[in-house]
């Protein structure tokens, strides 16, 4: 089970953001912008992969994640934590093993072999799944993955991310419209204000 005494959401965002600086997960390049996933190009690239290699941050930040989709959504309304392939899926194990509920996975695609299957682990239908993964630019990921998982019988109507861009205009517009509610720990607001507190881009 989980403890943690940050519960303030204005706190957890600074926190977030200042051990993604620390441990370098926040890069900049406005030389040759980074192409992100959703095909946006920009000039900075939030690498939150990083996080499972340092033990304490991962502790801290999974408790964080853990505690915003308690307090967010509810202990009992929440039957089985989903991975997104392939940075959600750690992050999805760290959760569940706090709240001891099921994990299972999404992948991008169905196999090519076997039963050729999108969902990997069990469930019951009418399930209420949690979609958890890394970050949300332009949320069309998010989409994605919640479809196939309400293709296959579940609920899953809401993603939680450690970061979310939180720059895009339609990014609000296409979860609504997809009835997903996104909830995150901390965004691009955020880790400019800490740049800007901690000297960051002048020190590096």
């Amino acid at each position: 089970m989980y403890t943690s005494n940050f519960e303030d959401k204005n706190q957890i965002a600074t926190e977030t953001a200042k051990m993604l600086l620390e441990i370098n997960a926040v890069n900049f390049n406005i030389d040759n912008p980074y192409k992100l996933a959703s095909g946006i190009y920009s000039p900075c690239y939030i690498d939150c992969r990083k996080i499972i290699s340092y033990p304490r941050v991962r502790f801290t930040i999974m408790n964080f994640l853990t505690s915003t989709i308690v307090k967010n959504i509810g202990y009992e309304k929440i039957n089985c934590i989903a991975g997104g392939e392939t940075a959600g899926i750690p992050f999805a194990a760290y959760i569940s093993e706090r709240l001891s509920i099921p994990m299972i996975y999404v992948r991008k695609k169905p196999k090519n072999y076997g039963k050729k299957e999108r969902i990997e682990g069990d469930f019951k239908p009418n399930e209420n799944i949690v979609l958890v993964e890394d970050l949300a630019s332009d949320g069309g990921s998010k989409v994605d993955f919640v479809d196939a998982l309400r293709n296959s019988g579940a609920l899953c109507n809401h993603t939680a991310v450690i970061f979310y861009y939180n720059i895009f205009k339609k990014t609000e517009k296409t979860l609504k419209a997809n009835k997903i509610k996104i909830h995150y720990l901390t965004d691009w607001q955020e880790i400019i204000r800490q740049c800007k507190i901690n000297n960051y881009l002048q020190n590096n």
